[in-house]
């Protein structure tokens, strides 16, 4: 299947993986964190173990855009290892083992919130839901705007699981209406000092500038961790260009590489990005990288810790490789999702509210 996958490719594999958050205690951080942005200290270790088994080649992105282009040959396949966002317990607990074992890596950072005690949208969504199902909070006769209407009754009404509605919501809805609604939550909740997630921070500036003294490379995606196609040109321009500013400011480098946030892009997207001196941007695309392909839509697969738990329910060697190697995407045995997505020219128009009663959500809905 390797075999399969080289000619398919051009050749030579490129893998990009993706991770978010490593962690000293998964079972603990499991308890209060989105699951899928999860991966312990060990089992990244494990991954990378895995895929030097597998026989790839750790790459900086650079090197692997060369052999993609064409420009020099790869010995063996190439593996680059990504991370998104810029969590501080990958400082803690991730990029010692990508020291110590000699791997390179590239961090994709959210410029505007590193070095602030601010969490992502994502993180503070989560926790305000938890404590909402916690707490019983029933909202009967609350005027709210409509997407944080259909975010609590989907939620509170058990039609699906927190993460699962949470990625619906995200993929749906604009910042501004992530905002929108996390402002609400707390306004329902609240007061309380227990509102903002005390996990999820982020690195600052200081640990950026000694990674990158230590040999690690750092991208750009976005000031405030914002799905651009959901927004209008004039927000894609400002967040490219002022966030590459940004990082090249604190850091003291060259930004030239971007993460679609939600791993969504469009053409007009990868227009900025160009005119904006950028060589290259990682989907969330799982699916093979082509000799000769597009730098503006690299693929990615994105890893957490359940990619490698085994029928025992521990780590599993076997399934971690079968997972790294693509062994189940060779087979047909999965569907990747497509990041290219309409791109959104003109600003909203103001949300609109909804009214929760109790007539309203389906039959099965229990207040």
């Amino acid at each position: 299947m390797a075999a399969y996958r080289r000619y398919q490719s051009g050749g030579r594999r490129i893998l990009i993986v993706s991770y978010h958050r490593v962690v000293g205690d998964f079972t603990g951080e499991l308890q209060r964190s989105i699951p899928g942005l999860l991966i312990s200290q060990e089992t990244f270790r494990g991954h990378l173990e895995g895929l030097s088994a597998a026989g790839y080649e750790f790459a900086t992105i650079g090197d692997a855009l060369d052999v993609m282009a064409g420009r020099r040959t790869a010995r063996k396949d190439l593996c680059v290892v990504t991370f998104d966002d810029g969590y501080r317990d990958v400082y803690r607990y991730g990029y010692p083992v990508l020291k110590e074992m000699g791997v390179p890596a590239i961090t994709y950072l959210p410029a505007a919130l590193i070095g602030t005690n601010e969490r992502f949208h994502h993180d503070r969504l989560f926790h305000l839901l938890r404590l909402a199902q916690a707490r019983g909070y029933k909202p009967l006769f609350d005027v709210i705007p409509k997407p944080s209407a259909e975010l609590l009754d989907t939620v509170l009404s058990g039609r699906k699981r927190l993460s699962a509605a949470l990625d619906d919501f995200i993929g749906q809805y604009s910042s501004a209406a992530l905002a929108e609604t996390i402002q609400v939550l707390e306004e329902k909740l609240g007061p309380g000092p227990d509102l903002l997630p005390e996990q999820g921070d982020l690195m600052d500036w200081d640990e950026v500038r000694r990674m990158v003294k230590d040999g690690f490379e750092f991208g750009a995606h976005t000031l405030g961790h914002v799905v651009l196609t959901h927004e209008p040109l004039e927000v894609v321009e400002r967040e490219v260009c002022e966030s590459k500013a940004l990082i090249e400011r604190e850091a003291g480098i060259t930004v030239r590489d971007f993460a679609y946030c939600n791993g969504w892009y469009s053409d007009d997207l990868i227009r900025v990005l160009v005119r904006n001196g950028f060589r290259s941007a990682v989907t969330t695309e799982d699916m093979p990288n082509r000799i000769g392909g597009d730098p503006f839509t690299l693929k990615r697969k994105v890893l957490w810790e359940n990619f490698s738990l085994g029928l025992t329910g521990g780590f599993s060697r076997s399934l971690t490789v079968c997972q790294l190697d693509d062994c189940f995407g060779t087979l047909g045995m999965r569907e990747p999702v497509p990041g290219r997505r309409p791109q959104r020219l003109a600003i909203p128009t103001p949300t609109s509210t909804n009214t929760l009663r109790p007539e309203g959500p389906p039959e099965e809905v229990s207040w």
